[in-house]
């Protein structure tokens, strides 16, 4: 005796449909990186560019992230979030990370840079990448060479061991604008 069963295709279209938002989601995610990774390639590249002493530098030192930032600023306040990656230049393990930002007072436009952090120690690095991190306020750091010669030309100390290189359209930032940033892991992306 034969049973039918009207539910197996059902069943199926209902696998074969959760299979191709998988898929689909996957590729979403692929795509997002490669755009990220295409962004610090060119971001480093403009960096080298400016100051070819730098490649030295970042290829030296423990690890670097680079991150992209759109801002936008209408009146009173303005806000704008960014997608980077952190590289361990011991391993080569990348970290997709992203960045928030907030900004208050009197303004209006839209403000378009790139960052350049690099870490001279795994301290730093995974203090970055696995606690995120926070600049609170608004400074202007003017771009400097510390204790470590011109090896880091331009860039800005803004932790212990951690440089920062802010570029604009125009090339590398003379003075580093923070804004209350935050800098954390994108759990979509890793």
């Amino acid at each position: 005796m034969k049973i039918k069963c009207h539910r197996h295709p059902i069943v199926f279209a209902v696998i074969l449909s959760l299979a191709v938002l998988t898929f689909a989601a996957d590729s979403k995610k692929e795509n997002k990186q490669k755009q990220i990774r295409k962004m610090a390639e060119d971001t480093l590249a403009l960096l080298y560019k400016a100051d070819p002493k730098t490649k030295s530098a970042i290829e030296s030192a423990f690890g670097y992230a680079v991150f992209s930032d759109l801002g936008v600023k209408i009146l009173l306040a303005g806000s704008g979030k960014g997608h980077g990656i952190a590289v361990n230049n011991k391993n080569k393990q990348e970290t997709f990370m992203k960045m928030l930002e907030l900004q208050a007072g009197l303004g209006f436009g839209v403000e378009k840079f790139r960052v350049v952090f690099i870490f001279e120690t795994q301290k730093a690095f995974d203090h970055f990448v696995n606690s995120g991190w926070e600049f609170s306020g608004q400074s202007t750091a003017a771009a400097k060479v510390g204790e470590k010669g011109a090896a880091f030309s331009g860039a800005a100390s803004v932790s212990e061991g951690v440089w920062m290189y802010q570029l604009t359209e125009k090339g590398v930032a003379a003075e580093i604008t923070v804004h209350s940033s935050k800098y954390s892991k994108d759990d979509d992306l890793n």
